[in-house]
Formats: C-alpha cells, structure tokens, sequence
C-alpha cells in the first residue's frame, strides 16, 4: 500500500511539474502574442509615416516646380525691364516731357521685381525648411526601421525558443 501511495505521489509530482511546464509555455505564448501585436502595430505606424514622407516628397516636388517657374518668369521680367529701359532711352531723345513718366514706370517696374525677388527668396526658404523637415522625418523612419529589425530579430530569438521548448514538452 505504501508503494502504491509513493507511486501515486510520484505520478502527482510528475503531473504538477507537467502542469507548472504547460503554464510558463501558455505565458511565455502570451508574451510572444503581445510582442507579435506590438511588431504589427508597429508596421503600421511605419506605413502611415511612409505615406507622410511620399506626400512631404511630392510637395517638395511641387515646390521645386515652382520655384523654377519663378525664375522663369523673373528672366522674363527681366527681359521685359531691359526692353522698357531701351524704350525709355529712345524716348527721352526725342521727348523729355514724358521723361518723368517713363522713370515712375521704371520706378514701379523694379519696385515689382524686387517684390517678386523677396517672394523667390521667402519660397526658397520655406523648400529650405521642407527639406530639413524631410530630412529629420527620414532619420525618424530609419530609426523605425532599426527597431523593428531589432524586434524581428528578438522575434526570430523567441520563436527559436518556442519551438526548443515545444520540441521539450
């Protein structure tokens, strides 16, 4: 009767120890599931910034655009102001009355021009800080992407150990 008591002990211990295995693998399974969630949610975050950073990029893209049609047009205009400039020679020979006129028109003329070149410079300025913005958004997701490397390759480690201690039970 007592062999049968030891053996039933034993056979107890045995099923406890099982049943203390199964727990710590079900909570080992729980903390790989919410890492597994994490990694996902991760992901995600990653896609949105990737989509943020195409948009940053096409309105740099646009701004670029503009940016060259305004130079573009300040040589037209500049173009158009030496034209002026050669009238306004013609003219003052053969009529100083209108003299005065043709200097307020150039007056206005380059008060329009300079207008114009501190809007170029105010556009080139705000593509300046698109760009650092840009910048500091792509060492962002780089640093993303590090993490999460870094969280496949705990992963990998986690799913390597799930699988020794699946093979051990």
């Amino acid at each position: 009767m007592e062999a049968d008591v030891s053996e039933m002990r034993n056979e107890l211990q045995s099923r406890d120890s099982l049943w203390r295995r199964i727990q710590l693998e079900c909570q080992q399974l729980h903390t790989e599931l919410l890492k597994i969630k994490e990694y996902k949610d991760m992901q995600e975050i990653q896609i949105k910034h990737q989509s943020s950073c195409v948009q940053l990029t096409e309105q740099l893209e646009n701004k670029n655009t503009e940016l060259l049609l305004f130079e573009e047009s300040q040589e037209h205009q500049e173009e158009e102001l030496n034209k002026i400039r050669n009238h306004v020679y013609r003219e003052e020979q053969s009529h100083c009355s209108e003299q005065e006129r043709m200097k307020t028109e150039i007056s206005d003329l380059t008060e329009e021009l300079h207008q114009k070149e501190i809007t170029i410079a105010t556009i080139m300025e705000k593509a300046s800080l698109l760009e650092r913005q840009l910048k500091m958004e792509l060492e962002t997701k780089h640093k993303l992407l590090t993490k999460q490397q870094l969280l496949e390759f705990h992963y990998q480690v986690l799913k390597s150990e799930n699988t020794h201690l699946k093979e051990m039970v």
